[in-house]
């Protein structure tokens, strides 16, 4: 897929937040794009900034960031939306479904009140219409008009989430944001939750940015995949190749580091280090002193993200791409 600019539903481009008391920026020059029903994958450590990036879309950014460039949903930078613009944007355009439904529910409501408020009070629908779209939407994730009647601690952790991706459809939003939506489920469910996902995206034609730490997850179910590494863009490209033909040594690290089952008690690739502090400055490559081919170029000189060479929209970061052959044991 290869949408041009007009028809990207989330547009990230050259996204820099600075927090207070930080020596560098969090998130420095993400550039990201996500097409209308198209599935894209943000993956990476935990503190890479994935969650922030996503969070950049409702413009729901901790208190005192500086921020620079602009996130664009549906052509409209949400960085310079004044508070009702906001409001109406969460509400309709755009919806986040967080990584632990209990957290985003408030347990002493019904399930029904839950889900009818935000569209009633944005007003335009009445109480009994939003009731009947609850109910239809429910059905479309396998559950029935009784889970309205239903208070989130009568329900499990599986049907509660299925609740939340319910909600975050109420608004027929053009882009959902999911933010390690499976973490809290157990596998079985997981992969309900998932083809739950894929199949409202292809029913409803919604744009989905997936927020997950599981590469095996981002690779069977997007589109496209941009890896982050200390708040910046290491590689991207069509997932199918980039796992394939990864062109950055911390992509290849982390497939390495990836659990198999076709290698049953094998032992496992550990990434050396730790991510840079935000508290220090960063010269070159931030993934320099963990990289096995690391030169002194890398040191003192910050890699473009540059096309990969031979492979069509696929983009890495890193002085050395040529020197990967593709596979995570290689490098």
């Amino acid at each position: 897929m290869n949408p041009t600019t007009s028809t990207y539903t989330l547009d990230i481009q050259g996204l820099r937040i600075t927090l207070p008391g930080t020596a560098r920026p969090v998130l420095d020059g993400v550039d990201l794009h996500v097409a209308a029903g198209e599935t894209v994958a943000l993956v990476g450590e935990s503190g890479s900034g994935k969650t922030l990036t996503s969070r950049s879309a409702l413009n729901l950014l901790p208190p005192g960031a500086t921020v620079e460039g602009a996130v664009r949903v549906g052509g409209r930078d949400v960085l310079t939306m004044d508070a009702d613009q906001l409001r109406a944007l969460r509400t309709s355009t755009l919806a986040m479904i967080f990584q632990d439904p209990r957290a985003a529910i408030n347990p002493l409501r019904r399930i029904g009140d839950f889900l009818v408020e935000s569209v009633t009070l944005a007003g335009g629908t009445s109480r009994a219409d939003a009731t009947a779209r609850a109910t239809e939407l429910l059905q479309a994730v396998g559950l029935d008009g009784s889970a309205l009647r239903k208070y989130p601690g009568q329900v499990s952790g599986g049907m509660l989430q299925r609740v939340m991706i319910a909600a975050a459809l109420m608004g027929d939003p053009a882009l959902l944001l999911a933010d390690e939506p499976t973490t809290a489920l157990d596998v079985t469910t997981q992969a309900e939750v998932i083809a739950l996902l894929a199949e409202l995206r292809e029913r409803f034609g919604t744009g989905l940015l997936l927020v997950t730490h599981d590469l095996d997850l981002a690779a069977a179910v997007s589109d496209r995949v941009y890896v982050m590494y200390a708040g910046r863009i290491a590689e991207s490209g069509p997932a199918q190749a980039l796992f394939a033909q990864p062109r950055h040594p911390y992509t290849s690290a982390l497939l390495a580091s990836t659990p198999r089952l076709e290698a049953p008690g094998g032992r496992l690739a550990a990434i050396d280090g730790r991510p840079p502090d935000l508290r220090q400055e960063l010269h070159g490559c931030p993934f320099a002193a963990r990289c096995p081919l690391a030169t002194e170029i890398c040191g003192r000189r910050t890699p473009e993200p540059l096309r990969a060479p031979g492979l069509p929209n696929h983009r890495a970061a890193c002085h050395h791409t040529d020197r990967l052959e593709g596979s995570p044991v290689d490098a």
